[in-house]
């Protein structure tokens, strides 16, 4: 049985990739101190997966768990609020960086060679540069400690893969919605927002006119994408993951109301200092490896919100 490793399983992202490796026969192990996941986003594997609560910063204990030689290890552990590491930037690195690297040095001097280590990182590392569509090869400016830590850990893993004969390969997320993503976070997509607003006839409130662009996947495609590349014996490198489409965040709730049938209260204030305004993936290195999106943006809305309406 194939073994695999998913740190951060409990969180949005990390939960749908774990419960489609249950399906797909796989035997997953899941760390996840709990912070930001929830074991609810679990309940469909629970007595199928062996579950750790725990820090991924105790290196002795991750040293323990990556002595079971994993075949996969997909490295989704993260604090992934912004705000937070720009208030509490070192104890961020440690989890965004430092933990890490102490995982690959392992798997290095203990001669452990799973046939992919997958780092999940995330377009913030791109910044504010006006370059449309963003490419994997093009300008980064991490402006804040989560970004400069996201691209630092994307140089290790790489590094880690080109020096010591590690199989590595790094991600970068666009913006990512559907099934099991927290709309009380306070890092949370906006998509998960606006949909908690239909749901319960609240406002919505909308930084700027609408008119900022975003490269919105829904997150089936994301865990595709993610099993896809890395049983990929050559992918290597850097992927963009997102569908290649620049979309006006007011379009895409508009379309999402006709699919809700309902309509949403938006109150427009300023727009927030430091948002981007326009951002989509250049998703060619992506397409190379013969991957191909199943979902598209809209049936990713109507299947994210008959999902909505049977949870809340």
């Amino acid at each position: 049985m194939v073994r695999v490793l998913v740190t951060g399983g409990a969180g949005f992202i990390g939960s749908n990739l774990v419960i489609s490796l249950v399906k797909e026969g796989c035997d997953v192990t899941v760390v996840d101190d709990l912070s930001m996941g929830m074991m609810k986003n679990l309940k469909d594997v629970q007595g199928k997966i062996i579950f750790y609560k725990h820090d991924v910063c105790d290196h002795v204990f991750m040293h323990r768990v990556l002595d079971a030689n994993f075949d996969y290890i997909y490295y989704l552990a993260a604090v992934a609020s912004v705000v937070d590491s720009v208030e509490r930037p070192y104890i961020t690195h440690q989890v965004n960086q430092e933990s890490v690297v102490n995982s690959l040095e392992y798997l290095r001097i203990n001669h452990y060679f799973p046939k992919k280590f997958l780092f999940i990182s995330s377009a913030a590392v791109y910044g504010n540069y006006p370059e449309l569509p963003k490419k994997e090869n093009g300008r980064v400016q991490p402006l804040t400690p989560y970004a400069v830590d996201k691209y630092a850990s994307e140089r290790f893993t790489i590094d880690y893969g080109t020096l010591y004969g590690l199989s590595t390969v790094v991600v970068r997320f666009f913006n990512v919605f559907g099934p099991r993503q927290n709309p009380s976070s306070s890092y949370s997509g906006v998509l998960s927002i606006v949909t908690k607003c239909l749901l319960k006839n609240k406002k919505f409130i909308m930084y700027g006119d609408g008119s900022q662009t975003r490269d919105f996947v829904y997150v089936d495609d994301i865990v595709r994408a993610l099993i896809f590349i890395s049983k990929k014996k050559e992918t290597c490198g850097v992927y963009n993951i997102g569908y290649g489409e620049q979309n006006k965040l007011l379009d895409v709730i508009r379309q999402y109301e006709k699919i809700a049938g309902k309509r949403l209260d938006i109150e427009f204030k300023d727009p927030r200092s430091g948002d981007i305004q326009e951002s989509m993936a250049d998703v060619t290195r992506l397409k190379k490896t013969g991957f191909v999106a199943k979902w598209g943006l809209e049936n990713g809305l109507k299947k994210y919100w008959r999902y909505a309406e049977s949870e809340f």
